[in-house]
């Protein structure tokens, strides 16, 4: 059994969850149940960034502490994902006291394996709340805005701060993507990232002046002044510090499979945390993907902007599974997408009301009609095998050797939906049933079309691991459908199954 560990960014604690989160918390869930359905030993590890000069401001202004303020975000967010089904290993704070006692871990050593990597230095900017961090030029827009913080003003800030030098390491993460070109996809990202190389890095604050709401930055300025730790020095570091960093056998744990990501933080994941890494003498995580947003109208979700929509009524109108199908289905893993109730609603009428559901109902009445509700033995037909390669695509599609493509696996299953469909319309099972001389291509028809949905319904399982189980106990097969295995589908016999029908499993928009 092969180890599996993924992770998510974690979600800062300004506000409720939105679409946004939901594709990227969703889009992981489905990877990680993609692989336990492989056979993987999977940890998937999701979580609340906590700290920053953000949620300190935010926190004051409503009259709470900031503690207070988080645990509340914190309930939201977990409330959400349970809604969603996203079934997570593990739900890592960054105001826990051991990711705090993790963090102090890896800036000394850090300072010990790397001396010279931490010095002090005045510095002067524009800094921007939104980001947690310090824009170039190239950043801000006409207006003196941050691009993508459009509503907040930037404000100079002049301190003296603990400084990493990561100017150091940039010939280290262009020969990284270089020669590691898997390390950061999809490749539209890594070419950004090697343009910013190219450009050339500036080293950056690891500390903050007046930052009360942080780790304590556990190097004191020359002058005896201590500052807090800067927020991406916190942030990054707890997908090591959820291993059990520093405590012994972290080293099990890590480095990560795979970070999942949206783009815009694609600079603190693939130039930030491997350099910190390397500074410390700590393996590199495997992968980092970075998806692309979900826009509504063609415009990105953004609190601060108010572009937002209700992710509980989104949720509520057709059910979570549904909605996690809509979503992954519309919006590809690998680039930006739009969400609209229009497309939401004719996707699911037309991939889940007419065709997955609708055959799953027909096949089932017919068993039950034709066979007493037992599924016959019969041999399985030549027109079955063209499903072979959509499998094949189906898992080229999931398994992140040519990048992590939801939407195209999802389109793979797609496919074989449609041609049993067109299966039984070609074969008209209604039609043979009438003759007794046929009941021999009857049971074959019939056990195809079982058959075929049973396969679906585990191609489909990460997406919808609610509405598959229900069709799975429908079919009469055995156990559940998230303990079956992959490699066993081409063998799978589901003769003898007793399908029992119930209520529809995609009701029809009124």
């Amino acid at each position: 059994m092969s180890r599996f560990y993924l992770t998510t960014a974690i979600d800062y604690a300004n506000g409720d969850p939105h679409l946004g989160h939901a594709l990227e918390k969703i889009g992981a869930d489905v990877i990680a149940r993609y692989r336990r359905l492989c056979g993987d030993d999977v940890h998937l590890l999701i979580g609340m960034d906590e700290h920053g000069q953000k949620v300190q401001q935010t926190a004051a202004k409503e009259g709470v502490a900031p503690q207070t303020f988080t645990d509340d975000i914190a309930a939201r967010f977990q409330a959400m994902w349970a809604k969603l089904g996203v079934h997570y290993d593990q739900f890592i704070r960054t105001t826990e006291a051991h990711h705090k006692a993790g963090v102090t871990a890896l800036i000394q050593r850090i300072a010990q394996h790397s001396p010279d990597d931490f010095y002090e230095r005045s510095y002067k900017g524009m800094y921007c709340v939104g980001c947690e961090a310090f824009k170039q030029d190239a950043d801000i827009d006409a207006d003196g805005k941050c691009m993508l913080h459009p509503t907040r003003v930037l404000e100079e800030v002049e301190e003296r701060n603990w400084f990493f030098r990561l100017s150091k390491y940039q010939d280290f993460l262009r020969e990284l993507l270089t020669t590691n070109p898997s390390f950061c996809e999809p490749e539209s990202r890594r070419n950004e990232i090697l343009g910013l190389l190219n450009q050339g890095l500036e080293d950056i604050s690891a500390s903050r002046k007046g930052l009360d709401w942080a780790v304590p930055f556990p190097l004191a300025l020359s002058t005896g002044e201590t500052q807090g730790t800067y927020v991406w020095f916190d942030a990054l570091p707890n997908y090591l510090t959820a291993t059990g960093f520093p405590d012994a056998g972290y080293e099990g744990k890590w480095p990560a499979d795979l970070h999942i990501i949206g783009k815009d933080i694609t600079r603190f994941h693939v130039v930030i945390w491997p350099a910190m890494l390397k500074a410390a003498g700590l393996p590199l995580p495997k992968q980092v993907w970075a998806h692309g947003f979900v826009q509504l109208g063609g415009e990105r979700f953004s609190k601060s902007a108010g572009v937002k929509l209700d992710l509980g009524e989104a949720i509520d109108r057709f059910g979570a599974d549904a909605f996690r199908y809509v979503l992954l289905r519309e919006v590809p893993f690998d680039g930006d997408g739009n969400f609209s109730w229009e497309r939401f609603e004719e996707r699911y009428t037309s991939d889940l009301a007419n065709a997955f559901g609708n055959l799953a109902s027909r096949a089932m009445a017919m068993v039950e009609k034709y066979c007493e509700g037992v599924v016959p033995s019969a041999e399985r037909p030549a027109e079955e095998e063209a499903d072979d390669a959509d499998i094949a695509a189906y898992h080229a599609a999931m398994h992140g050797e040519q990048g992590w493509l939801l939407h195209d696996g999802l389109s793979a299953a797609y496919r074989m939906t449609q041609r049993a469909n067109e299966y039984t319309a070609a074969t008209a099972p209604w039609a043979v049933a009438k003759d007794p001389a046929r009941r021999d291509e009857l049971h074959v028809i019939l056990a195809s079309l079982i058959r075929r949905i049973a396969k679906q319904t585990v191609l489909l399982a990460p997406f919808m691991p609610n509405k598959t189980q229900q069709v799975w106990a429908q079919l009469g097969a055995p156990g559940l459908v998230a303990d079956q295995r992959f490699d066993a589908l081409a063998t799978l016999d589901v003769t003898g199954w007793r399908v029992q029908k119930g209520d529809p499993l995609f009701p029809r928009p009124s």
